[in-house]
């Protein structure tokens, strides 16, 4: 094995030169022979490890090259070999094997994550999990076993063909489960809570390649560290969720256009500070989804910002019909609702579905998260200038958002805080900077800039005394582990010692990781 593991170094020392310039002259045939030799002894010594469904691929195989491509190029590190695994014994293989050859590795479902230290790995192997997408509904009809490959608009599909419904995000593209560890938001909350709320039991896979089944009751640490910080800690291949009849059987979805953004602006966050007052956004008003946004369609310029609502409720229209009043009033430039939709239906409705353009891949994509109370319309407008100037100046980011979320808060709030590591169920808002544009060092540098001016003004206005929050699935990874994971020392303390002692080398280390 030692021999191995030197040649694999060699192999992942012209790795970068192959992969920059596999195609040109420049190569040797001594380099091909060194790359094809070595991919072929790791192939023979691990493969026969694997069962017979799963896939090891090396570059420039376009399994590999599909596969390894994530939603935003921002957060593609370098990866050296891809394993597809066809069961969870394979997943602890492929592990085994990235340790043993010394190698970084990172489980992948969707890849949407959009934390800088993703970026990080370096000569990794890439697990894909697309091979788990199992749904089983459970003889009760209370729960469901979800695959850890499995994408949420699959699930809701899933789910709805036996008539039920558990917490999901909102968008349909993204994996189920990843974004549960960290987490979860989405149209439900008022009724069920956080997708990690309704995680009963998951099977994971340790960093030195051990199966564990966690849940209340077996490895109850692991189990509460797994529910807001699970990045940190192994990877689920499958997890058992709680799921509920329907709470409705219709939604009413609509949008919102106001292209006068500026004079309508503080009327707009006036209205719903107050739906939201004291966190009482009723449980079926699930998404008031707000932007600042660039439309050619509706902007009076092409660096004129308009204020796009995306409005989502759960039940009908005369009982939405209030709510839909209110942002009537406030004299839309466009509008356009549909008052019948099936649960199924919410996420396409939306743009969010699997197909949706804003699933597809290739360009750079970042989040700048701040945790709110109520929005300050002083610094919503503050932000509003300051995106028009980013857009103004540099025009290569018009594709770019500011993104203002609220949720009805019900479900999270009956779950003590104490009971996950998940820290930030005081917070009533989330917003974002969400710049979008074609890669290039420079204008990551200009856009984390513009977004971090953002967020100083948010967060200068938010209520007084309160800590910088950063939602761990949104999380750039600049903000601190405290503003992520928690400010109280018995978090803290408690999360290192989950790492020390489940993940004592760190070898998850490349999602906002508690120790860096």
């Amino acid at each position: 094995m030692h021999g191995l593991v030197l040649k694999a170094a060699l192999l992942l020392g012209v790795l970068p030169l192959l992969q920059a310039a596999h195609n040109q002259r420049g190569l040797t045939s001594r380099a091909d022979a060194l790359v094809a030799s070595t991919q072929a002894e790791i192939h023979q010594q691990f493969r026969p490890r694997l069962s017979r469904e799963a896939s090891i691929y090396f570059p420039p195989d376009p399994q590999f090259a599909n596969a390894t491509q994530r939603w935003s190029r921002f957060t593609e590190g370098n990866n050296a070999i891809l394993v597809v695994p066809a069961s969870t014994q394979d997943v602890a293989t492929a592990v085994k094997m990235a340790n043993q050859l010394r190698l970084p590795f990172l489980a992948v479902n969707g890849g949407h994550g959009t934390s800088s230290a993703l970026k990080t790995i370096q000569r990794g192997v890439s697990i894909n999990l697309r091979n788990f997408k199992q749904l089983q509904i459970s003889q009760d009809g209370k729960s469901a076993l979800i695959g850890g490959g499995a994408k949420t608009q699959e699930v809701i599909n899933g789910l709805a063909a036996y008539g039920k419904v558990t917490a999901t995000t909102n968008g349909g593209c993204t994996g189920m489960i990843g974004p549960a560890l960290g987490g979860g938001f989405g149209r439900y909350m008022g009724y069920f809570g956080l997708v990690l709320d309704n995680i009963i039991d998951m099977t994971v896979v340790l960093a030195n390649g051990d199966i564990k089944q966690v849940s209340a009751t077996s490895n109850p640490d692991l189990y509460w560290g797994m529910k807001g910080a699970g990045m940190n800690f192994g990877i689920v291949t499958q997890a058992n969720f709680k799921v509920y009849d329907f709470p409705t059987t219709h939604w009413v979805y609509a949008e919102f256009v106001y292209a006068d953004a500026e004079h309508r602006l503080d009327a707009y966050f006036e209205a719903v500070n107050k739906i939201n007052a004291d966190s009482s956004q009723p449980k079926e008003l699930g998404t008031l989804y707000s932007m600042y946004a660039i439309d050619p369609q509706y902007s009076s310029t092409d660096t004129q910002p308009i204020i796009r609502l995306q409005f989502s409720y759960a039940g009908t229209l005369e009982q939405a019909q209030p709510w839909l009043d209110i942002f009537m009033g406030l004299q839309p430039t466009s509008w356009w609702k549909n008052d019948s939709l099936l649960p199924t239906e919410i996420q396409p409705a939306a743009g969010q579905d699997i197909d949706s353009p804003i699933c597809n891949r290739g360009t750079t994509w970042r989040l700048f998260p701040l945790g709110l109370k109520s929005y300050n319309i002083t610094a919503n407008r503050e932000v509003y200038h300051l995106f028009k100037q980013f857009v103004t100046e540099h025009p290569e980011f018009k594709g770019s958002v500011v993104q203002f979320e609220n949720y009805a808060l019900q479900g999270v709030r009956a779950v003590d805080a104490d009971s996950t590591a998940y820290p930030h169920r005081d917070d009533d808002i989330l917003v974002s900077f969400a710049p979008v544009y074609s890669p290039s060092q420079t204008s990551d540098t200009i856009a984390t800039d513009f977004a971090n001016r953002a967020r100083a003004m948010w967060h200068a206005g938010d209520a007084p005394g309160r800590n910088v929050t950063a939602y761990l699935n949104y999380a750039n990874g600049d903000e601190g582990v405290e503003a992520i994971y928690g400010y109280e020392s018995w978090r803290l303390e408690r999360l290192r010692g989950l790492k020390g002692k489940y993940d004592p080398s760190n070898r998850f280390r490349f999602y906002n990781p508690i120790i860096a």
